[in-house]
Parts: C-alpha cells; sequence; structure tokens
C-alpha cells in the first residue's frame, strides 16, 4: 500500500494528463501580445486614413464612407490577421515543442472549429452591414464575435480564454452606445486587452 503523499503524487499527475489530453495548452502569451501591438499599429493608420478624410476618426450613422476609404480599412484590417495568425502560429508552436506537446491533434481541431464557426459568421455579418452601409456597427460587431468566438473555444483551452471573452463583449456593447467612438473600443479591445493578456498568460503559464 503507498502512503499518502504518493497517492496524492498518482492522482495529480492523472489529473495533469487528462488535462493536457483535453485541452490544447501550448497557447503563448507572446502571441496575444504581438496581436495587441499590431492591433494597435493597425488603428494607428485606421486613425490617420479617417483624420484625412474627414478631419475626425469618429464615425456616426449618417456618415458616408467612400469605397475607396472602406478598401484601405479593409485591407489594415487583412494585415493585422495575417501577422497576428502567422505570429501566433509561431509562438503556440514553440510552447507546444517546450512542453513536448503536439501542436496539431484532435483538441486543436476542437479548438478551432469552435473558434472559427462564430469568427466566420461575425465576419460575414460585418461584410452586410459594411454592403449596407451600417459601418458604424462594425467595431461593436467584430468585438461581440471575437468574444464569443473566445467564450465558445475557450471549453478546450486554457479557461483564463473565457474572461478575455467576456471583456471583449462587454465592450463591444458599450462601443454598441458610444457609436462615434467605435475606433477607441476597438484599439481597447484588440489592442490593450491581448497584450493585458498575453502578459499575464506568460508569466503565469511560460515563465
Amino acid at each position: 500500500m503507498h502512503p499518502p503523499k504518493d497517492i496524492h503524487q498518482e492522482i495529480s499527475e492523472i489529473r495533469s494528463l487528462m488535462e493536457r489530453s483535453s485541452r490544447f495548452i501550448s497557447l503563448s502569451g507572446l502571441s496575444g501580445i504581438f496581436a495587441g501591438i499590431f492591433a494597435l499599429g493597425g488603428a494607428a493608420i485606421a486613425y490617420l486614413l479617417l483624420k484625412k478624410e474627414y478631419g475626425s476618426a469618429s464615425l456616426y450613422q449618417d456618415q458616408n464612407i467612400s469605397p475607396d476609404l472602406i478598401q484601405w480599412l479593409l485591407l489594415d484590417a487583412l494585415g493585422i490577421i495575417v501577422l497576428a495568425v502567422a505570429t501566433g502560429i509561431y509562438f503556440t508552436t514553440r510552447n507546444a515543442k517546450k512542453k513536448g506537446l503536439k501542436t496539431w491533434d484532435h483538441t486543436t481541431k476542437r479548438v478551432l472549429s469552435n473558434l472559427l464557426l462564430p469568427l466566420a459568421t461575425g465576419g460575414l455579418f460585418c461584410l452586410i452591414l459594411i454592403f449596407q452601409q451600417f459601418i458604424v456597427l462594425v467595431a461593436p460587431a467584430t468585438l461581440i464575435f471575437y468574444g464569443l468566438a473566445l467564450i465558445n473555444a475557450s471549453k478546450y483551452t486554457l479557461s483564463d480564454i473565457r474572461y478575455l471573452g467576456i471583456i471583449e463583449i462587454s465592450l463591444g456593447l458599450l462601443a454598441s452606445f458610444f457609436l462615434g467612438y467605435g475606433l477607441l473600443f476597438w484599439s481597447i479591445g484588440f489592442g490593450l486587452m491581448h497584450i493585458l493578456y498575453g502578459t499575464i498568460m506568460y508569466f503565469k503559464y511560460e515563465k
């Protein structure tokens, strides 16, 4: 019969193995930090574009935006997404190797499927908003759908992501009330919150 200390140690090891097999724990805090930096850079570009066009970065319901400006803003957003995804893949792969874990397995697939469905739905909804000239609602919608995606995916990865998702949804709802400050709320949600979350995750799980 094992002494109590050995039994507790074995139980702890079993729980650790179950956690590793059922949850994707290779997410890197550094990927969140860089995603936030890219988002702030993209927001700065959007601010300059809007400032040049209208003299202000605030958008309102009765404001018509030229197709050229919409195109530049979409390219700006696409650039942020590409850079964030690329660095996310790099740092997550590196973190997985350090922990001796697989980067691509059934758990990863479950995380991505739960993440991508709300994101794809939100992306299509935002394109519809742009087509219907409700551009002022795009920033709140991106925050809300992104938050829903994080909460949906948190079931299969680090539970801390759920709290980030709740914050993103809250910011999106607030941005829906203060429509003239969509870019500000977007910068806070995708920029500052990602940097804060990434920093916490880095020191909590990687240091």
